[in-house]
């Protein structure tokens, strides 16, 4: 019994003893996540809108041409307003954003001299861009018709452009952007004479 008793005291003291030199290694600290990418606006779906601007440009004849229009003496200038409507649809790739629109536009480009002014300027175009944050960065190609009232007579052709320009998501549905494009018509109307123009347009639109 007195072994016992002995044996017992050994016993908790020695594990009192253990308890007491025991270190209890603290949580592992939280490992903190990586932030999550910030989300890009999807341009993909159809879009109208309105635009204005303002154009520059020249009427050049061409050297040995029998022209019909104005005097083969005369290179003309014109500028002017220029406005109207627009729609399109953009189809998002991920980082790229590719689509096509078709604009019709009322134009005031008064030839120098009162010769007469280009009324008409309406575009066809492919778009292909990429994006930035709520913003879209864009290239332009595609085909362009102009019409004209020279010296009382009218005048119409197609021709080509180029361009760049850039639209930015003020909301989920409302774009607001700018472009600027570069328009050439070679032999307007067998006219002889080669037509180029300038545009810059802002332009707003309603994204469905």
């Amino acid at each position: 019994m007195k072994i016992f008793g002995i044996t017992t005291v050994a016993i908790l003291a020695g594990s009192t003893a253990f308890a007491g030199g025991m270190d209890i290694a603290p949580a592992p600290a939280p490992v903190p996540l990586a932030p999550l990418p910030a989300a890009t606006p999807n341009w993909t779906g159809g879009y109208a809108g309105l635009s204005l601007g303002y154009g520059t440009g020249s009427a050049e004849v061409e050297d040995d041409e029998d022209t019909t229009a104005v005097d083969e003496s005369a290179d003309i200038d014109f500028d002017g307003a220029i406005g109207g409507v627009f729609a399109g649809y953009n189809y998002d790739l991920g980082n790229a954003v590719v689509g096509a629109e078709l604009d019709l536009n009322a134009a005031n480009f008064d030839l120098d001299d009162d010769v007469g002014s280009i009324d008409e300027v309406h575009r066809l175009k492919l778009r292909g861009g990429f994006k930035a944050g709520s913003a879209l960065i864009y290239g332009v190609a595609g085909a362009a018709y102009a019409s004209a009232e020279v010296l009382g007579d009218d005048f119409s052709d197609t021709g080509w452009l180029v361009g760049l320009g850039v639209d930015y998501l003020v909301t989920d549905n409302i774009v607001a952007g700018a472009e600027v494009l570069y328009h050439q018509f070679d032999d307007f109307d067998d006219t002889g004479i080669d037509v180029d123009a300038t545009t810059l347009q802002a332009r707003v639109a309603y994204k469905f």
